[in-house]
């Protein structure tokens, strides 16, 4: 059986460090590596769109890097619960007219036994925002360990 640790129930360490690989491999932009810790059926609501499985979620995150360029995200532990965690977020990127945005929101996770999420509810809004009010300036991937979190940030 495949296991993605750190495995519920999770304890504050550890679902904090469950927050920091789930954004470090979103911060790759990589959907395939991003894929492999959701489970064959998961199930999101991402916005408004409903998905099922983790070849749509591949998918979904596929289109999401066509438009969403320069990608940063920073997430932060709200609350966790055994299998479930609280996350908040913020992203920046551009679009393709170089529109800068800051994206924030709020997602829901349930994992499995195995520690694979089999349940992601996200809500996202996105703001515009001038080059000059971006506030996540680390090269692309992985955020340094030094790198304020949302908090530190005011956010």
């Amino acid at each position: 059986m495949h296991t993605r640790p750190p495995l519920p129930p999770f304890t504050r360490d550890s679902a904090i460090e469950k927050i920091r690989l789930a954004e470090d491999a979103w911060n790759s932009c990589d959907p395939a590596r991003i894929g492999l810790a959701y489970s064959l059926d998961t199930r999101w609501r991402n916005r408004a769109e409903f998905v099922d499985g983790r070849e749509a979620a591949v998918a979904l995150l596929e289109r999401k890097w066509t438009r969403e360029l320069d990608y940063r995200l920073i997430k932060e532990l709200w609350a966790f619960d055994g299998a479930r965690i609280a996350v908040r977020f913020a992203y920046e990127w551009r679009d393709d007219s170089g529109q800068w945005f800051r994206s924030y929101g709020n997602e829901n996770w349930e994992f499995g036994d195995d520690g694979l999420m089999a349940v992601r509810l996200a809500s996202i809004n996105d703001r515009p925002i001038a080059a000059s009010e971006r506030k996540f300036h680390w090269p692309q991937g992985r955020r340094p360990d030094d790198h304020p979190g949302l908090s530190e940030l005011g956010l």
